[in-house]
């Protein structure tokens, strides 16, 4: 039996753990930072301290700038720019967390279209059970003047959806290194779009709670390069694929904080959403027939 097709360890069963809890917190701690700051200034800062630890490993070569920047762009600005607009927007975190999970199945679909990748029955069938279970989510009278924000979401989802797909076409780039050339982007990119389409910066800066610092530093160090550096490791030692599908109770997490601690209310129709839309996600994701380190970097928020 080989090292990668043994049973887990103890050790990767821990380091697994500590990213699920980690990426759950971290939406809770996204949706707290939001309440105190602007969402795009929110974002600026984390990438702005999670760069201080990743650049060391932004050096070259960088293969295809083009498609690089792109990828870049999408999994950066773009999408963290809209997920952090989307929470500042929302009363409650849960239907936010359940429908960022749709990427797995954009990318399903995107890969299909884009690369010629074969959708499986079962997949097919989850793609629809996910759409059909974060639209019966979204009716829900408590979640339905979340509806803008729960759109952004799913938006965001896309977006990182076809991210993933072109990193499928540029093989050869690490995590660590992805993430930094992110941060490298994204931390000047939203600043600049805070000073543009944002106003009273300084004002929210001075008057931000701890809790909303702790937030951001959380997300900067804890998320984007502990949380990193653990997913690396494993997916060094094992298939990307034996240990991806666990990341699913993410929202898990997310969501039982959001009704613990942020006022989340749980209703009948809101819990078969969200359930079927994680059933349809775990559907499309154990389909895969590939899923690689890169990939595997996908956060809740």
């Amino acid at each position: 039996m080989s090292a990668k097709s043994s049973p887990l360890t103890g050790l990767e069963y821990l380091a697994i753990l500590a990213i699920i809890l980690t990426w759950g917190i971290n939406n809770a701690a996204a949706k707290v930072a939001t309440l105190y700051l602007p969402p795009m200034l929110m974002g600026g800062l984390r990438f702005l301290a999670a760069l201080a630890f990743l650049f060391p490993f932004v050096r070259p070569p960088f293969p295809e700038p083009r498609k690089v920047l792109a990828i870049v762009l999408l999994t950066g600005p773009i999408h963290f720019g809209i997920i952090y607009v989307a929470f500042s927007m929302a009363d409650a975190l849960s239907p936010l967390v359940v429908a960022s999970q749709l990427w797995i199945p954009f990318t399903a679909v995107f890969a299909w279209r884009m690369l010629g990748e074969t959708m499986r029955l079962p997949a097919v069938v989850g793609l629809v059970v996910a759409f059909v279970g974060v639209a019966w989510m979204s009716l829900d009278p408590h979640a339905t003047g979340d509806l803008p924000a729960i759109a952004l979401i799913v938006v965001a989802g896309a977006c990182w959806a076809v991210a993933t797909v072109l990193v499928r076409k540029t093989p050869g780039i690490k995590p660590l290194k992805m993430q930094g050339m992110t941060a490298l982007v994204a931390a000047p990119v939203l600043l600049a779009m805070s000073l543009v389409f944002e106003t009273g910066q300084v004002e929210r800066i001075k008057a931000a709670p701890p809790i909303a610092w702790a937030a951001v530093l959380f997300a900067a160090v804890v998320s984007t390069v502990g949380a990193s550096a653990l997913l690396f490791w494993l997916v060094q030692r094992r298939e990307a694929g034996r240990v991806t599908p666990y990341f699913l109770l993410t929202p898990l997490v997310s969501c039982t904080i959001g009704i613990l601690f942020l006022g989340d209310k749980l209703t009948p129709q809101l819990l078969i959403g969200g359930g079927a839309t994680m059933v349809g996600v775990a559907l499309v994701a154990m389909t895969e027939k590939r899923i690689k380190p890169e990939e595997a970097l996908a956060e809740a928020a």
